[in-house]
């Protein structure tokens, strides 16, 4: 969850924060606070808290300083705070009314004197010496798990958070039972010169040290906004009707997630106005067993042992049939309450019968050219293929020479039936440069036997 300046390049690289820390949009911070106290105005500037809370390495750690000087910080502002024989450096989280609400929350006195201060607002230099510590730290991490192994502890190295100014280590580490390492702290100390110091730390900690999506899609809650950890049992999903399935109600640490508290105090209250001895109630026919609690709908679900039907009966109509079993008397019917949904019916498209509108003829000649030329392709390949392709061409070309002149005759003789006689009337007068001229004489002097007999 980066701030708008934090997202890539044109080139598809980080592009980083912009505005070097000083966006007061706390996008950067994992365990970003929203002051909504900050601009509060007072009458009495003295009135005003002088507690100031800082976190550390992008919000995973927080501490409360005192501001002894007159400078006056806001939210995103880096600092240099007293250390351990030196100095850190890290950004302001809160200021103001709101962090007295946070001391009230831890306990704590805001005049005592074991606050650390408020040295200066941090200098280039000094953000300079952090960002070259922080470059050592994963090289520190694996380098202090090999010589843990080496040791064969049984303890799992979460995290290396070192000081701004290098003098200080703090080693987070992960184990079931106590652990021995004082052998340990020496191997460490003499090979980073530094000033060790190993904390534990939990399972849902270090969920949120590392980060991750749960399954809602969501960034942890642990390592977003999630500082206490309360203690979650299966009770809390029994009373939300949840299946106890340990694959699901676990989170990302390995223990019940802590989600499963946030609707608990709803369903508690919820679950008030429900009869608690009703988990059986008898009928005429058998015995009904209660299966699960609806508070929305305020129904209890019920069934028999003969059928794996569920039957939904009103809370009334529940402490109905107790009050009548109490008294010896058992109903003939449990009447389950009729369930009406909310929900739009849904409606079914309608298809178009479209078979027969669509042509595929052009489909069909492309596929039988296809099909044409596959086959003259094979027939090529084979020996002697050419010569009998072309002599089966050749039976077929003529037949259809033939066809189409009888067809061109049939048409002829029908629309030029009575051009003919004209036609040869005068072919016969027509002298004939082949014939003597006596045949010709002897042609003339012929009757014409068919004009003679329509006259």
């Amino acid at each position: 969850m980066g701030c708008g300046t934090c997202g890539t390049s044109k080139n598809g690289a980080p592009g980083g924060c912009q505005s070097h820390g000083n966006c007061s949009s706390g996008g950067c911070n994992r365990m970003n606070v929203y002051d909504w106290l900050s601009n509060l105005p007072f009458s009495d500037p003295e009135s005003n808290c002088r507690i100031i809370e800082v976190s550390f390495n992008n919000g995973s750690r927080k501490d409360f300083f005192r501001n002894g000087s007159s400078q006056f910080f806001e939210k995103g502002d880096m600092v240099s705070v007293e250390g351990v024989s030196g100095f850190d450096v890290g950004m302001v989280n809160i200021t103001g009314e709101l962090v007295r609400l946070q001391l009230k929350k831890h306990k704590l006195d805001e005049k005592s004197p074991d606050f650390k201060k408020i040295l200066r607002r941090a200098s280039d230099a000094d953000i300079a010496k952090m960002l070259e510590t922080k470059a050592r730290e994963a090289q520190v991490l694996i380098r202090s798990r090999a010589m843990a192994r080496q040791l064969r502890l049984e303890l799992k190295m979460a995290e290396v958070e070192i000081q701004a100014d290098g003098r200080k280590a703090t080693f987070f580490y992960i184990a079931d039972d106590r652990v021995d390492f004082r052998e340990l702290i020496k191997l460490y100390a003499s090979e980073f010169k530094v000033k060790v110091e190993m904390r534990q730390i939990g399972a849902r900690q270090e969920a949120g040290k590392v980060g991750g999506i749960g399954s809602c899609g969501r960034e942890l809650c642990c390592s977003s906004w999630l500082t206490d950890f309360k203690s979650v049992n299966t009770n809390a999903a029994r009373y939300q009707n949840l299946s106890i399935n340990q694959t699901k109600l676990s989170g990302q640490c390995g223990r019940l997630k802590c989600c499963l508290n946030y609707e608990l105090d709803t369903y508690m209250d919820a679950l008030q106005f429900f009869p608690d001895d009703a988990d059986m109630i008898e009928v005429a026919r058998s015995r009904a067993f209660l299966v699960k609690k609806d508070i929305f709908r305020n129904l209890m679900w019920y069934t028999l042992p003969e059928s794996n039907k569920q039957y939904p009966l009103t809370i009334e109509r529940v402490k109905k049939i107790k009050e009548l079993n109490r008294q010896g008397i058992k109903p003939e019917e449990l009447e389950p309450a009729e369930l009406v949904t909310s929900k739009p019916k849904e409606i079914e498209p309608v298809y178009a019968d479209v078979v027969g509108q669509i042509s595929l003829k052009s489909l069909e000649k492309t596929s039988r050219k296809r099909r044409d030329s596959e086959k003259n392709q094979q027939q090529n390949r084979r020996p002697g293929g050419g010569n009998r392709q072309q002599e089966q061409r050749q039976p077929a070309e003529g037949n259809r020479q033939n066809r189409g002149n009888q067809k061109q005759q049939q048409h002829n003789a029908s629309q030029g039936q009575n051009q003919q006689r004209p036609n040869n009337q005068n072919r016969q007068q027509r002298p004939n440069p082949n014939r003597g001229p006596q045949q010709q004489q002897r042609s003339n002097q012929r009757p014409n036997t068919k004009s003679d007999d329509k006259k």
